[in-house]
């Protein structure tokens, strides 16, 4: 994946940038040596690897903004990270930036139960944001596979989801107003603690905007009422076209689950060994959770079993208590790490209309054959959000590049079946030279025009999102504008 040529200036600069820093942050935040910068050198699509020239470790938003306000008027690229979950390499360095970490930036800044809302420093991971108000009877309801890790800096970056999004929506149905500092060290407040501001969308811009705009530092988020109760059913399906077409049967139904998840047999297998979940060794599996009162439960659970059955499951089995429901849930918790133990793997982020399912999953199983390299399909089968695995050996010569060829034609099939390149990983470094695919250079020069505004100098965030020869175009032009 190719990145931009560090700047030789800006290398040069490298002293002085580490002493500005090193006067508004205490020493202990400004990671400079070399053998350090390391631990920042990627994320976790680790395919790709690159030191920083800087790291730094700011714990207010008053920091971010000295930070950012040196770094402008150095010429510094800055690269934002949460905690580095990114799958997608949207925290990937370059050689001549300064990587700016909110990891201290972890404190719960105000809780409103009244008006259901929290408002924290963006540094906090995500489970520990419900962790905060679930002994009131409250949580946050986006809850990524990596929920214990990642940051909420990283989930409005990159408007992330989870499994029970299909009721709660993702980040940015979750998110009411942010601190951002920008490229100049302005400090502007963006939406709030209320349901809706007026004026221009801007927080609608914000969300996703995968660190290009400004370094959000704090997050005013919805949380909501625990519902009252909550169960899962597991189904077992010969197979995988037959379980997308019960998916697909079930949303047409009008029936709202909490969520609906789907595993092939690559991954029943691996999170079997891993896990020991009890699952059914078939050739696809549906884990579909409904919640509410006790009458409101069984009554979902009647018609989505009834939908079920007319696709001739092998196994069937609902939840009776809260033990076997966590049993259910534990093998799809565990499934990128049990995969993990097959071989390295690519985890792909392209979501299709639910009523493609089918259609996808039958051509995903194809291509597997014509690259010769396995698939374990896991997603969130209820909005259509696929994450296939792609296997391949790191350590073998010319796989990493088959691998990412495939990717690439998977992705590419999700915009033809009228979907789109990404649900909740973001564009990143992956899926960059890929957004000319989905969208006209019409579009694209809309979307670089709003960047233009934020960050003119385009020093936030280099080499992501856009296609590399756009963006360094643009780069080009604004320094040329000095």
């Amino acid at each position: 994946m190719e990145m931009p040529i560090p700047d030789p200036n800006v290398l040069a600069r490298k002293s002085r940038v580490v002493s500005r820093l090193q006067s508004v942050l205490p020493m202990d935040a400004v990671i400079h040596e070399v053998a350090e910068t390391r631990a920042y050198e990627c994320d976790a699509l680790t395919a790709y690897k690159c030191p920083p020239m800087v790291a730094v470790l700011p714990s207010s938003t008053e920091e971010v903004s000295q930070v950012l306000k040196i770094c402008h008027e150095e010429g510094v690229p800055v690269v934002p990270r949460g905690s580095g979950t990114s799958l997608a390499g949207g925290a990937l360095p370059t050689a001549d930036c300064v990587i700016l970490g909110v990891a201290r930036m972890n404190d719960v800044l105000e809780t409103d139960y009244d008006n259901r809302v929290i408002r924290v420093q963006t540094g906090r991971t995500n489970l520990s944001v419900t962790g905060a108000v679930e002994e009131n009877g409250f949580f946050y309801a986006p809850d990524p596979s990596s929920q214990l890790a990642c940051a909420i800096a990283g989930n409005i970056a990159m408007n992330s989801g989870g499994a029970h999004c299909l009721k709660y929506g993702v980040t940015t149905n979750n998110l009411l107003g942010v601190t951002m500092v920008m490229m100049d060290g302005a400090v502007v407040e963006i939406g709030g603690a209320y349901m809706d501001s007026g004026g221009l969308d801007l927080l609608g811009l914000i969300c996703g905007s995968e660190g290009q705009l400004g370094v959000i530092t704090e997050a005013s988020l919805r949380i909501l009422a625990k519902p009252e109760g909550a169960r899962p059913v597991l189904m077992g399906f010969d197979d995988s076209e037959v379980a997308g077409a019960c998916v697909s049967d079930i949303i047409k139904a009008g029936v709202l689950p909490v969520a609906i998840e789907f595993m092939d047999r690559l991954c029943i297998e691996s999170c079997e060994k891993f896990a020991q979940a009890g699952y059914p060794l078939c050739e696809a599996l549906l884990i579909v959770e409904v919640e509410g009162s006790p009458a409101e439960i069984d009554h979902q659970l009647s018609l989505i079993m009834e939908i079920a059955r007319r696709h001739n499951p092998v196994e069937l089995r609902e939840s009776k208590s809260a033990e076997e429901s966590a049993k259910i849930w534990l093998g799809r918790k565990s499934a990128f790490g049990a995969m993990g133990q097959i071989n390295d793997y690519m985890c792909l982020d392209g979501t299709i209309p639910v009523s493609s399912l089918p259609f996808v999953l039958r051509r995903i199983g194809e291509m597997s054959k014509e690259y010769g390299l396995q698939v374990g399909n896991v997603f969130h089968a209820g909005d259509g959000n696929m994450h296939p695995l792609i296997l391949f050996d790191a350590n073998k010569p010319g796989d990493l590049e088959l691998c990412e060829e495939f990717g690439a034609e998977v992705l590419k099939l999700c915009v033809e079946a009228g979907g789109c390149l990404t649900g909740e990983h973001g564009v990143g470094i992956e899926k960059r030279d890929l957004m000319s695919y989905q969208y006209t250079p019409e579009d694209l020069e809309a979307q670089m025009s709003v960047k233009d505004v934020f960050d003119p100098h385009w020093l936030l965030n280099p080499a992501k999102v856009f296609p590399l020869a756009s963006s360094d175009a643009r780069r080009t032009v604004a320094l040329a504008a000095e």
